[in-house]
């Protein structure tokens, strides 16, 4: 599991902020996290996002709309929220969590980067359907 480590301290709080489209989450420490719902979406710990190993991640596209529609507690140790895109075999442990705190604006910039060199947008795809139909080959 991404990021399991008995020494991070437990969430005290964890708000969803629909409006702001945001993630709060409160450590015992003090430490408190604002994560964008795109950010987590697009750090998903997921094999769908991260590949089953080195060089297997998946660059997420189009995402910058991605609404947080729910979380699921996972026992004493993590979260698994379900994304708007339908995404929702990502969970989140406190340790990852934290992380993903803790290094938010190095991690963004990285994905930012990926984006731009891969020539694609966070914006989502106009007509869904007709990248679904290229994607399996379907154009004739």
């Amino acid at each position: 599991m991404a990021g399991l480590d008995s020494t991070t301290p437990a969430p005290t709080a964890i708000t969803l902020h629909g409006t702001s489209k945001v993630l709060e989450v409160c450590f015992a420490d003090g430490q408190r996290f604002e994560l964008s719902f795109e950010f987590l979406r697009v750090h998903s710990p997921s094999a769908e996002v991260r590949g089953h190993g080195p060089g297997q991640e998946v660059l997420q596209v189009g995402k910058r709309d991605v609404d947080v529609v729910g979380i699921e507690p996972v026992g004493h140790y993590a979260i698994k929220p379900r994304f708007s895109d339908g995404h929702e075999s990502g969970i989140f442990s406190w340790a990852y969590l934290y992380e993903l705190g803790a290094h938010r604006d190095v991690l963004w910039h990285e994905y930012l980067n990926r984006l731009e060199l891969a020539g694609a947008s966070r914006e989502p795809l106009a007509d869904e359907s007709a990248f679904k139909a290229v994607s399996r080959g379907g154009c004739g």
